[in-house]
């Protein structure tokens, strides 16, 4: 395992960041690990030496947090634990989604009991909160810091302007700032270096790209999209624009540039983000431990600047998509 430190926190993790969207419940969405198989994941991960696990409140509505604090029972402190907050957790409760201050402090509190764990490591806002306003989202977070239930601040995908507006507001009332960016990111959607990466690289934010294989769409042959639990039943797979523009043509690189290395097509999606600067820590979610260990290896996997500009040539803009 390679490790690096996230953003300017100062804070060592793995460049692998095990994502625990498939722990909780098959209740949830079909492909989703029953709790032994989640636990199992973890343990495999930690002997890989992964030491960064991403969680949510909404996954499994709640159900991914409990599985992930019991996996990690005993060794909580050992580990960097990521969850967040924003979406409703209770539809006749309509306080329990949004980013006001009665939802971070009860949903926080939440998540901590779901967890076992009195201090998560980063807390992110899963969106961005029209209805509320930033100053009082950030003075809500920085609470949660000084009273010492959070040791760090993160944000996920949204617009830049939005983004650099939250940074300026923290840092003009003097309040803890978002360290981290979870944005939509890999080979297939790449409209994130346009504004976003780069105001992170000048902010000195870390960036942890979800869905670094378009959710199976750089893992596989595109016609064979829907082979899986999972590509046959998650419709935000298929509501991306990842075959729109140059997408399948990038997708055949990868298989054609897989062969001519003997790697997985998902190693070379992984070894493609893991090069580019700024990216600490891609968020693998993943329901297999075999799928695991590839992505692990991925490090390995040595992309030339002739590789990378064979890999990106296809590609052509798409709409913005991963902000809802």
């Amino acid at each position: 395992m390679e490790y690096t430190t996230l953003g300017d926190t100062g804070m060592e993790v793995s460049r692998i960041c095990l994502g625990c969207m498939s722990f909780g419940t098959s209740d949830w969405r079909d492909w989703v690990l029953d709790e032994e198989e989640g636990k199992a994941l973890v343990d495999r991960a930690i002997d890989l030496g992964i030491n960064f696990f991403d969680t949510a409140n909404m996954y499994s509505n709640g159900e991914s947090e409990r599985v992930l604090g019991e996996a990690l029972e005993g060794r909580r402190e050992e580990q960097v634990v990521a969850t967040k907050v924003y979406h409703p957790m209770d539809e006749d409760d309509p306080n329990s989604g949004g980013l006001s201050r009665k939802t971070v402090e009860q949903e926080l509190e939440n998540s901590l009991d779901r967890l076992g764990m009195d201090t998560v490591d980063l807390y992110q806002i899963h969106r961005w909160d029209d209805d509320t306003p930033i100053e009082t989202t950030m003075a809500a977070l920085d609470d949660a810091v000084r009273r010492g239930k959070v040791r760090y601040l993160g944000a996920s995908s949204m617009w830049a302007h939005q983004f650099a507006d939250a940074l300026a507001t923290s840092d003009l009332l003097g309040l803890d700032r978002f360290v981290t960016m979870q944005n939509h990111y890999n080979l297939l959607y790449r409209e994130e270096e346009r504004e976003m990466l780069p105001l992170c690289r000048k902010e000195g934010v870390g960036v942890i790209p979800w869905s670094p294989l378009a959710r199976g769409w750089l893992a596989r042959p595109h016609e064979e999209a829907r082979s899986t639990a999972r590509g046959a039943s998650d419709e935000h797979a298929h509501g991306h624009p990842y075959l729109e523009g140059g997408g399948r043509e990038v997708n055949e690189r990868v298989q054609e540039l897989a062969a001519e290395k003997g790697v997985k097509m998902a190693q070379i999606g992984l070894a493609w983000l893991l090069d580019k600067d700024g990216v600490d820590a891609p968020i693998v979610g993943t329901t297999s431990i075999e799928h695991l260990e590839d992505a692990v290896e991925a490090l390995d996997v040595k992309l030339s600047a002739s590789d990378v500009e064979y890999l990106e040539e296809p590609y052509e803009p798409v709409r913005v998509s991963g902000h809802e």
